[in-house]
This record gives C-alpha cells, structure tokens and sequence, in this order.
C-alpha cells in the first residue's frame, strides 16, 4: 500500500499516465496529475481519483521546460510536503524517416521525452535525498530497445532514459532512492488507435503473446517498483511488452 505517499505524475490526463494515476490512488497515494494541453481530462481525472478517498490535484506544465518542471515539482511539495514518487510518463512522438525529419521535429521529441525527465528528476531528486527514500520510475519503450525505422528521434529518446536511469539510480541508491524505467511495448492507447488495422495485425504476429498490452498492465509495474515489493530493484528496465525484445 501507499497510503499516504504523494505520487507525482507527468503526462497523466490519459492513457498510461491516467492508468498510473489510478492504480496508484487505489493504493492509497496522493496525486499529483500533470498535463500540458489536456485540461478537462485532467481535472476530470483528478476527480475520479478523489473519489477514492485520496487527495489530487492537476498541474499545467510543460516538463520540457526547466522552469515549468521546477514550478510542478514545487507545487507539488507545497500541497502535501514532500514528493515520495516520481512516474515520468509523459512523452510525444513526431514521426518520420531521418531523409525528412526536421530539425525541430527532433529536437522536440528529445525536449519532452528526455529533457524532460531530467528537469523534473533534477528537482525531486534533493527532495528525496533529504528525506532518505524515494522512488522514481521513467517511462521508457521497446522502441529505445529495438530501434524503429520512422522514429530516430523516437528511438534516441528512449534510449536516453534508459542511460539516465541507470546512471541516476548509481547517484541516488545511497541515500534510500530507487529508480527505474518500464519499457512498454505496444499498448492500446490513442498513440496505437490510429494504425491501421493490417499494421496492427502483423505488429501481433512480432509479439509472443499475440495481442498489444492494456494500460493497466503497465500501471501493474509501476504500482510494483512503487510499492514495498520494488524496494530493493534499482537500475533496472522492466519490459511489459507481452514478448517483443528478448
């Protein structure tokens, strides 16, 4: 259980944000939902969650931007004193083979993806040090494990949060603070609803058990390296990915 812990939550208005965010209230945590665009669905959300007894409340940031982290960060240990974890979920994707790709389609993609869990690791991380314990997990993907044709930018994020993560869990591990990442693989969620359904069939045929992943699945592994069951995993990359990359 949770109860009483504050989590914090990027990119938590829908899909796996919005699953983490329930799983972990069931448990007992306080939320903290964060969302750039997605207003509505973010305080519809928070109260949703609040409905289970917990407290919530939804902050507009975009984590790209050092300033906007350090103020969700800060609101966050302003409303409940401390920040006891950390899901770095949000991201974005802007597709495209390398031959087209725009300078500012990658630099995006690597601003939200990747700087963006530096910015907000980089201001809960004195947090955490300080009160001994803490536990952050970033949301990686298969795709910074196997690569993907169309998704350079994509792929060098991902792969980047992994490098992260490891290196950060070296930092942090002496005083109490674990960090890991979770590589989702193809999940149903609106970023996946938009294929057609012949890409979807033949992505199936490359995953061992032969269907995309459900949301809840990847909130199962973060609610686990949350909770006291993950106490003593660091520096690891837990792959939900029903088979894809091993």
């Amino acid at each position: 259980m949770l109860n009483g812990k504050t989590a914090v939550i990027t990119g938590a208005s829908r899909g796996i944000g919005k699953a983490v965010a329930l799983k972990l209230a069931r448990e007992g945590a306080n939320i903290v939902i964060n969302y750039r665009n997605s207003g509505e669905k973010a305080n519809s959300l928070m109260t949703e969650v609040q409905a289970l007894g917990v407290k919530a409340i939804a902050v507009q940031a975009n984590i790209g931007v050092w300033k906007e982290a350090e103020a969700l960060i800060s609101r966050a240990k302003e409303e409940f004193g401390t920040v006891d974890v950390l899901v770095n979920n949000a991201g974005m994707t802007k597709d495209g083979l390398i031959m087209r790709m725009s300078e500012e389609d990658f630099d995006q993609v690597i601003e939200i993806n990747l700087k963006g869990i530096f910015n907000c690791c980089r201001f809960a991380v004195p947090i955490m040090l300080k009160q001994r314990s803490g536990r952050i997990i970033n949301m990686t993907s298969v795709v910074g494990l196997l690569g993907n044709a169309g998704q350079v930018n994509y792929a060098a994020a991902k792969a980047g949060i992994i490098g992260l993560t490891k290196s950060l869990a070296k930092e942090a591990g002496s005083r109490g603070v674990t960090v890991n990442a979770v590589a989702p693989g193809f999940i149903d969620t609106d970023m996946t609803a938009v294929l057609a359904e012949k890409v979807k069939e033949t992505i199936k045929e490359s995953i061992v058990l032969k269907k995309f992943g459900t949301p809840e699945n990847v909130a199962d592994a973060v609610h686990f390296l949350a909770s006291a069951g993950g106490e003593y995993i660091t520096g690891q990359v837990i792959s939900v990915d029903g088979g894809m990359a091993f």
